[in-house]
């Protein structure tokens, strides 16, 4: 069993996953690394970068059987289900993800201001 625990006015995902390991989420970062197709396209270098998500909230959970979770964010975004394995690969690997983003901003000048 996960747990799952939504800070709406933090605007962040608290999972505690059943080994003991402990990740904490902006909803910004959900948000932009979304595994929807709408984000990450239908196969590979299809990806898009996501602007203007620094003040996105989270209004809703959904657990999706025993594997994921279905964000429902205030911009109408609710497509992505997110796995357990996949919140574990962000939580392992957040910097260097968040960084990527960052600079695929900067590269399309973008923002993350809306």
């Amino acid at each position: 069993m996960i747990e799952a625990r939504l800070d709406r006015a933090a605007r962040q995902l608290h999972l505690a996953f059943e080994d003991g390991t402990h990740h904490s989420f902006d909803a910004e970062f959900l948000r932009v690394l979304s595994p929807s197709a709408e984000v990450q396209g239908h196969g590979p270098g299809q990806a898009v970068t996501v602007p203007g998500k620094r003040q996105v909230g989270i209004t809703a959970l959904e657990v999706v059987g025993n594997y994921a979770l279905r964000i429902i964010f205030d911009d109408g975004h609710d497509t992505g289900i997110y796995s357990w394995a996949y919140f574990q690969e962000l939580g392992a690997e957040r910097d260097t993800k968040w960084q990527r983003y960052i600079n695929a901003l900067k590269l399309e000048g973008l923002s993350r201001d809306p």
